[in-house]
């Protein structure tokens, strides 16, 4: 009895691996991606899942170049690559080669139609667009209330100008029923009747992220607004049909914030400019006609007549010192406003009350303006004029509204 040919390992999975590559095709496959992992040499490491199996999955470094998205666990992705096998391991892989969004073909298509459906009925004619206010007094802001991009937006209008008033109204910005928030909120904004300027917008995502900004019922809100807009979705590679419709498309949320007013410091330091070219120029032009009036005084045909030329000199001492009183009294009452102005900044300024005695509560850096957001054992923070107070709630007593 002859004995049976025994195979090594090595022999068996290089059979298979030769099984696969001449027998399964560069195949699109469509999963899950899980323990995803972004290798220190530039690989991505991942598996890819359904309901009923899983298969592991490496995209190399050369390859990932050409990703225009973020690859994260719990993303649904469609990704084109060969089926092999990895002998040291043992186990079956996918090679990617390519990758993209499950249904961002479908989601492009869309776009594409309505972008140009509403092009043709002109809602993103230059004529429409509304000009944006030099020095808005309030500003609406249209975002998730719990997004990063309202606290950089806040931040910035904060610094740039802390005399302008910001409502925000908060909103839905991704997911089911999201537009038809975005939409409300526009008209919500109109109706308030006191905002100058309003700015829509998110942080950044994925095509499905931003989705709800390139649906119908958010542009024509954006289009039919009274307010003039900025919209500011996403980064600065991200384009939405919100961003055609507004009156300023700005690259990103904190874009927006620099578009949507003047640096205050940068207005002072500018009028004080000014202020010290024109008293510079006007004091100069005054020496140039006194050298030129002394030239004449001094010269031969006019010696003689010396009561003429004192009179004459007198007359310039005169005109001299009003013109530098005139002068005086119109810069003076510039740099009074201006006081008043900082004077009205700094009384503005809620650190200002804690001067006063009073102090302010916070609850998880929020401050609290309501007692039933606050829960018994909750830990708060109080900030008073010269540090700030840790404490834990043992009671809360909800006063009267009116």
């Amino acid at each position: 009895m002859s004995q049976p040919r025994i195979f090594s390992v090595s022999e068996i999975t290089s059979s298979i691996k030769g099984f696969l590559e001449d027998n399964i095709p560069t195949i699109w496959i469509q999963g899950e991606i899980s323990n995803f992992k972004a290798h220190y040499s530039g690989h991505f490491y991942f598996t890819l899942k359904d309901e009923g199996a899983q298969i592991s999955a490496v995209m190399w470094k050369n390859r990932t170049y050409e990703l225009d998205f973020e690859l994260q666990d719990g993303m649904l992705v469609n990704a084109l690559g060969n089926i092999r096998v990895y002998e040291k391991g043992g186990r079956y892989q996918l090679d990617v080669i390519r990758m993209q969004p499950a249904g961002l073909g479908a989601l492009q298509a869309a776009f594409e139609k309505l972008k140009e459906k509403l092009n043709a009925e002109g809602l993103f004619d230059e004529v429409h667009k509304k000009a944006l206010p030099k020095f808005p007094e309030t500003i609406g802001i249209i975002t998730s209330e719990t997004g990063a991009a309202l606290q950089d937006m806040l931040n910035i209008l904060s610094r740039r100008a802390p005399n302008v008033k910001i409502i925000i109204r908060p909103a839905k910005v991704q997911g089911e029923g999201a537009a038809a928030e975005i939409a409300q909120a526009v008209k919500d904004l109109n109706e308030y009747g006191k905002c100058d300027l309003i700015i829509a917008g998110r942080g950044g995502g994925s095509l499905e992220d931003l989705w709800a900004f390139n649906e119908e019922a958010t542009a024509r809100a954006i289009f039919e607004s009274k307010v003039p807009i900025i919209s500011a979705v996403g980064h600065e590679i991200d384009f939405t049909i919100a961003d055609f419709a507004a009156d300023l498309r700005a690259p990103t949320p904190s874009a927006a914030a620099e578009l949507a007013v003047p640096d205050y410091t940068e207005l002072r330091d500018r009028i004080i400019s000014l202020h010290d070219m024109t008293a510079g120029r006007v004091l100069f032009y005054i020496g140039r006609l006194r050298e030129k009036i002394m030239s004449i005084m001094n010269s031969y045909g006019l010696r003689r007549p010396e009561d003429l030329l004192k009179q004459q000199a007198l007359m310039l001492d005169e005109l001299d010192s009003r013109l530098i009183k005139a002068y005086k009294n119109i810069f003076s009452i510039d740099k009074e406003l201006i006081k008043q102005l900082n004077l009205r900044l700094i009384n503005l300024s809620p650190k200002n009350v804690l001067e006063r005695g009073y102090s302010i509560t916070y609850i998880n850096d929020k401050i609290i303006t309501d007692a039933s957001a606050v829960k018994k054992n909750a830990e708060l923070v109080s900030e008073v004029k010269n540090g700030k107070i840790f404490s834990r709630v043992k009671k809360v007593e909800k006063g009267k509204t009116e």
